[in-house]
């Protein structure tokens, strides 16, 4: 299983701000080995973020991302103690999930 995120949620004004650190090889299927051969494409292809079970974002990626990716946006509402959950699929079906307090 992948290492947890990094999320940090804040409120800024009348927004929620999110950065999160992804722990992720995102390998582009185009780099080789010490020995030559082809390493297997292995990116993250989807990145989905809830706001108190409501879905804010939704984004698909490909293996132009690089290693252990960092994203930060903000969106319009929330507040203190509401929960920020952002989950992650990438190309072999593994998945990770973690959550955030606003602070």
């Amino acid at each position: 299983m992948p290492d947890p995120m990094k999320i940090r949620a804040n409120l800024v004004g009348d927004s929620t701000e999110v950065k999160v650190l992804m722990s992720h090889e995102m390998d582009t299927g185009l780099a080789k080995d010490s020995s030559g051969k082809i390493i297997p494409a292995w990116f993250i292809q989807t990145v989905t973020v809830l706001h108190n079970d409501k879905r804010v974002l939704y984004a698909q990626w490909g293996t132009a991302v690089s290693k252990n990716p960092f994203m930060s946006f903000r969106f319009k509402g929330g507040a203190k103690g509401d929960k920020v959950t952002i989950t992650w699929v990438d190309n072999h079906n593994e998945t990770r999930t973690d959550s955030a307090i606003v602070g």
